[in-house]
């Protein structure tokens, strides 16, 4: 077996539903594109986004807060300010050594495996910029999807279940993520293609870090709720959607 096939065996396996084949279609033509690398690098900033609030929230002190908030500013700045030269990101990192709170029997596991998510979201982020600079593609903010707000929507709302509901949605949006860039890449040109498959490893491994953490912090079977979860997130795939997204459903 291939190593991407080897993989993409067990997140065709977790994902309930495979992307249907006209969003690929969709995807594919040249003058989506841009479209579609727009909502990529703004799809990177938001996992980075998401996976530092869920370590702001949950498993870090004030000090520690502070510099989550400053490293990632300055992407904050250039997508929904348009402020800051892009090529300055490349050398912007993280200040100092993250600390967990006091009595967070989880932290510094959430700690651990989500600075890592975040730096490999920031990396790809400037991977995209880099890509949409030398085709001189300009963008403009882009909202957010239906797919995530959707499944958002089903997150319940009271503690730990809030916090591992969090964590099984990013599951299913990391393995769709990795999905997508794998069904997509045979159909762009030589550059996107390696680029995409290049996303894969990181990718993969990021459905299963939010997995995994979603079922040390339950300490239970959750296999209910995921399945719950999955069942959604393949029919937010699945149905029509006319707003043509990198996560969003089938094109009407």
């Amino acid at each position: 077996m291939h190593a991407d096939e080897q993989l993409l065996a067990p997140i065709k396996q977790f994902l309930h539903v495979e992307t249907p084949q006209a969003w690929v279609d969709k995807a594919k033509l040249a003058e989506n594109q841009s479209a579609l690398l727009v909502d990529h690098m703004i799809c990177e900033l938001k996992a980075a986004q998401t996976a530092m609030l869920l370590v702001r929230r949950y498993a870090v002190d004030k000090e520690s807060d502070n510099a989550l908030m400053a490293w990632l500013t300055p992407y904050n700045d250039f997508v929904y300010r348009k402020q800051g030269d892009w090529k300055t990101l490349a050398s912007n990192s993280l200040s100092k050594k993250i600390v967990a709170k006091a009595n967070t029997a989880y932290g510094q596991d959430l700690i651990d495996k989500m600075i890592l998510l975040i730096k490999e979201e920031l990396h790809h982020f400037y991977q995209v910029v880099e890509i949409m600079q030398a085709r001189d593609i300009t963008f403009h903010f882009v909202g957010s999807s239906r797919y995530a707000r959707e499944l958002l929507k089903h997150v319940t709302t009271h503690e730990p279940d809030t916090l591992i509901d969090k964590l099984i949605c990013s599951a299913y949006i990391e393995a769709r993520s990795c999905e997508r860039f794998a069904k997509i890449a045979p159909h762009l040109d030589p550059i996107l293609n390696k680029f995409y498959l290049s996303l894969l490893r990181s990718e993969a491994r990021h459905y299963q870090d939010y997995l995994s953490l979603a079922e040390q912090i339950a300490g239970k079977d959750i296999s209910e709720r995921i399945q719950f979860l999955g069942k959604l997130e393949g029919e937010l795939i699945s149905s029509y959607d006319d707003d043509f997204k990198f996560h969003s459903g089938c094109p009407t």
